[in-house]
């Protein structure tokens, strides 16, 4: 999925690491006032792009994701490491600290 939406870079995440395009943030409140940028909260919500092959356990064996690329997740506010490619802002982040797949 990652390479279909930016198909000019791959960003390959290492052991249980994934990474996730953050969604958009909420541009009015419930009550329909609308928000400036400034305003915006950072949503907890993202799109999983791409994941790492697995956690290394001591025997040797990788444990598998219970996430996979596409899923749409929810994860705590400080959760993951920000980094920008070519323009979007994406966050790299451990599979331990999503808290939930959404449907």
């Amino acid at each position: 999925m990652f390479e279909q939406e930016f198909g000019w870079m791959k960003v390959v995440p290492l052991g249980d690491k994934v990474v996730v395009k953050r969604l958009e943030a909420e541009a009015t409140t419930a009550g329909g006032i609308v928000l400036p940028d400034s305003a915006k909260e950072k949503p907890q919500q993202g799109r999983v792009l791409s994941v790492g092959d697995g956690k290394l356990l001591p025997d040797g064996n990788r444990a598998g994701h219970q996430v996979s690329e596409g899923d749409r997740v929810l994860f705590s506010a400080w959760s993951g490491t920000e980094v920008e490619v070519d323009g979007d802002e994406l966050l790299i982040m451990s599979e331990e600290d999503i808290l939930a797949v959404l449907d």
